[in-house]
């Protein structure tokens, strides 16, 4: 059993900042790469950022120079501090981590609850 739970959405205003958080919890034998994705009614879920278990980082066109994501190995977690906030960042944001349970097992794609980002104009 692998658990993802999201934290860290709210409120804030046009250019405000929020930092979410996302832990892994459960049995869990290595964590590949780490995400965030992010959805409005109506439209596809969108990847926003992706950091892979060396480090190397991806970010959507739209968020660059705004966005950081980074990850905890030791505490199985990943971030994304948005700063600079636009009201076209109100999504429902959720993680997303290629997980292996087991040693030499395949992995598999888990996602969070998702938690509500809205940024007020």
């Amino acid at each position: 059993q692998v658990r993802l739970v999201e934290s860290g959405g709210g409120l804030v205003q046009a250019g405000g900042s929020l930092r979410l958080s996302c832990a892994a919890s459960g049995s869990i034998f290595s964590i590949n790469a780490m995400g965030w994705y992010r959805q409005v009614p109506g439209k596809q879920r969108e990847l926003v950022a992706i950091i892979t278990s060396g480090g190397s980082t991806n970010y959507v066109d739209s968020v660059k120079g705004r966005f950081t994501i980074s990850r905890d190995n030791a505490k199985n977690m990943v971030y994304l501090q948005m700063n600079s906030l636009k009201p076209e960042d109100t999504a429902v944001y959720y993680c997303n981590v290629d997980i292996s349970r087991y040693s030499g097992g395949s992995s598999y794609l888990y996602w969070g609850q998702g938690t509500q980002v809205t940024v007020s104009s």
